[in-house]
């Protein structure tokens, strides 16, 4: 599909790369899609089933277990962590991971390598 304007705001921009991102990688229930969303302030991070189209779980850096005031990486890293243990919990071991249009860089890449410190095989 080409765009007849080319998008001007940035979350039009990431958008897009997520579209991108989705026509290529896709959850089921062997192998669910870890979606992560990063706010200014907090990281969100799923399991989603899209042949149910829904979500599995969720955990968020203001979840329980998750330790206050040590930096935002450090609690992408935790929230990564706290949803491995979530999914091995559930019977999940494997995953496909969604990076949701965002460079796979700081908080983005510490949710995904404390979900591999917890088990989680991509």
């Amino acid at each position: 599909m080409r765009a007849i304007h080319r998008p001007k705001k940035r979350q039009e921009r990431r958008y897009r790369r997520h579209l991108r991102v989705r026509l290529r990688v896709a959850g089921d229930a062997e192998r669910p899609r870890l979606v992560v969303y990063r706010s200014l302030k907090h990281i969100y991070a799923q399991l989603v089933n899209d042949q149910l189209g829904r979500a599995l779980l969720g955990v968020t850096d203001t979840s329980e277990g998750i330790a206050a005031g040590e930096g935002k990486t450090a609690k992408a890293k935790a929230v990564g962590q706290l949803l491995a243990a979530k999914a091995k919990a559930a019977g999940i071991t494997k995953v496909v991971f969604d990076r949701a249009g965002y460079q796979y860089h700081g908080r983005v890449k510490a949710v995904a390598e404390g979900a591999r410190e917890g088990g989680l095989e991509f």
